[in-house]
């Protein structure tokens, strides 16, 4: 049985990680980059793919990592889709990320050869504008036919789309190539390139192309005709919806449509689907948008994708900008059932978490990693001992994914940057990550603090993506470059730490005890089945901390990090840890594991 509290994550967008297919790359309708000397668009957002992921995974592998956590590589369907995240057909994997040598089945085949594990992202709660392909249409009017207001059709010059707006390497321009169109629609999909044979709105009886005529007809959604057996019709989000019932029936967005995913059809579709990647032997699941799908829904899905692989890992995102706790202690404007706890149990009442046992479904840390701007960010750990003396509200903080940072957030005022802070800020973070309970995870390029202090996505309405977090991190794994990425003191940081968490049961499974936070540093203790492995923990950040640890196990500790070794017959043990370092002391442990770094040491 796979325990995957014994893996180390890391996180990557497959289309801006490495590109080992030149041939497969897109540039998507919105937010192309231009190069500013020739004019020339550069920088397609559909750059990295399986083939290039492949290449790099002995650099994963180098790392540290054990398990790779990829974006949804489904085929996706919108004017800004790379990410994944605008499902169009759950059944077929995106054909901008395959080559004919680097399949997905390539890919978990070449990850499993290597001792890698794969998690594939699943977004449950919604759909592309587009429908599901062979499933449902939404109406729209073909984008070739599109004009702005003060143009004339066949004018457009925006790189590689030349005309119109029509996907550029369709043979009839055809954004939308779905099935279960209408007839007026489907005879589109395959004529009239140009866009240019007179074709009348249904809906209005108006005749395309037109300057100026209604965008919303080519990129907008009308919520009230969506076909109820598929979609919610309960119009979008606004304002307060954010923190209600609303939620988890309105659409966030014009390209995420809320699917109605308690009906037996939308269900089947998902999880049959999702089913076949687990055969190919996907290891784990990661969930999208947890909080917008009502948790005893959720966990049908769930639940049946553990009866068909009954070894999965599943978590699930449910971002939260704050602690998350509910109806419990007075300091939520949100009820419990939105926030992450609820989804980890399966009683019935917001304000007691033993009502429920484990869900057996585990979520990222929002929690614990709302609390970073305000502690790791600054420079100190000031308030996660508050937050980690609550684990008790999970069903098993054991399982919880932590982080520093994602694609979505980081740890700043405004939850919206790449990590600002000192670089020794950071070293320190992970020190508690990898040492805290649960499963960390690194977001890519974190290891060399690629795109520092940028927005983790595009903020201003000209920003294009290598202007973000989610810039091309391929650059910097190149021949000529990738000496000085390994050299990097955080690489080589997070490279010890993995050595250390894997080679430490307790640091992977074990909860924590005798928990002690001053700001300046923490001290813990992670006991496993009952002193199998044991360890005695002590962080510094800052500046050096003298540890002391009392009522614990008799016997020899070794640290893993300098291989300092103490006795301990009268329950008590006492260390130095210098700054920005931790001292890890293992009961009848083998001694320093992994070389001193400018932090670990």
């Amino acid at each position: 049985m796979i325990d995957f509290r014994e893996e180390t994550i890391y996180f990557l967008i497959t289309t801006r990680f490495y590109d080992g297919d030149q041939s497969n790359n897109f540039f998507c309708r919105d937010r192309i980059k231009f190069n500013s000397t020739t004019g020339h668009a550069e920088d397609p957002h559909w750059r990295g793919d399986f083939r290039g992921l492949i290449q790099q995974l002995n650099y994963i592998k180098d790392l540290g990592f054990t398990a790779i956590w990829i974006t949804p590589p489904i085929e996706n369907r919108s004017g800004l889709d790379y990410h994944g995240y605008h499902g169009y057909d759950w059944t077929r994997i995106d054909p901008r990320l395959e080559s004919a040598d680097a399949t997905y089945q390539d890919l978990i085949d070449q990850a499993h050869s290597l001792g890698l594990k794969i998690i594939q992202d699943v977004v449950v709660n919604h759909s592309s504008q587009y429908g599901i392909r062979g499933k449902v249409w939404i109406d729209h009017l073909p984008i070739k036919y599109y004009v702005p207001s003060g143009s004339t059709q066949g004018k457009v010059d925006y790189g590689p789309y030349q005309g119109n707006l029509g996907n550029y390497q369709s043979s009839f321009r055809a954004d939308n190539d779905n099935p279960v169109a209408p007839e007026w629609f489907r005879e589109r999909q395959n004529s009239d390139p140009d866009g240019v044979e007179p074709l009348i709105d249904p809906k209005t009886g108006a005749t395309v192309p037109s300057p100026g005529y209604d965008p919303n007809r080519f990129f907008g959604i009308d919520a009230s005709t969506l076909d109820p057996e598929w979609y919610h019709q309960d119009g979008f989000m606004a304002g307060g919806d954010w923190e209600s019932i609303a939620i988890q029936t309105k659409h966030m967005a014009g390209d995420t449509i809320d699917l109605a995913t308690t009906r037996p059809n939308v269900k089947n579709y998902i999880i049959n689907a999702i089913c076949k990647y687990l055969d190919m032997g996907v290891d784990a699941l990661r969930i999208d948008t947890v909080k917008h799908v009502e948790r005893n829904n959720l966990l049908e899905y769930i639940n049946a994708w553990k009866a068909h692989k009954p070894s999965l890992f599943v978590f699930g995102e449910n971002l939260v900008k704050g602690t998350g706790w509910g109806d419990l202690f007075g300091d939520d404007n949100a009820p419990s059932f939105l926030r992450p706890w609820w989804y980890t149990r399966l009683g019935d009442d917001p304000t007691d978490p033993h009502a429920g046992d484990d869900s057996g479904f585990a979520v990222l840390d929002f929690g614990l990693f709302s609390t970073f701007r305000d502690n790791l960010s600054r420079g100190n750990y000031s308030g996660i001992g508050a937050v980690l003396e609550r684990d008790w509200v999970y069903g098993d903080a054991t399982k919880l994914v932590t982080f520093l940072q994602n694609h979505d957030v980081g740890p700043d005022n405004d939850f919206r940057f790449r990590f600002k802070g000192e670089q020794w800020m950071a070293a320190a973070a992970y020190n508690l990550l990898w040492t805290i309970r649960g499963i960390p995870c690194l977001y890519f390029g974190e290891e060399i603090e690629f795109m520092k202090g940028a927005p983790q996505d595009i903020i201003g309405n000209d920003d294009t993506l290598d202007q973000t977090g989610r810039a091309y991190f391929g650059d910097h794994l190149e021949t000529e470059t990738i000496a000085t990425t390994k050299s990097h003191p955080l690489y080589l940081h997070i490279q010890r730490l993995n050595l250390i968490r894997h080679s430490i049961p307790a640091l992977q499974k074990a909860p924590m005890s005798h928990l002690h936070e001053w700001g300046g540093g923490m001290s813990f203790v992670r006991d496993y089945n009952n002193g199998e492995s044991y360890a005695i923990v002590g962080l510094a950040i800052g500046n050096e901390q003298h540890i002391t640890v009392n009522n614990i196990r008799h016997g020899t500790y070794r640290d893993a990090v300098t291989g300092n070794r103490i006795e301990v017959d009268n329950g008590n043990i006492s260390f130095l840890v210098r700054a920005n370092s931790a001292g890890i002391y293992v009961l009848n442990g083998a001694g320093q594991i992994g070389e001193d770094g400018i932090y670990l040491k």
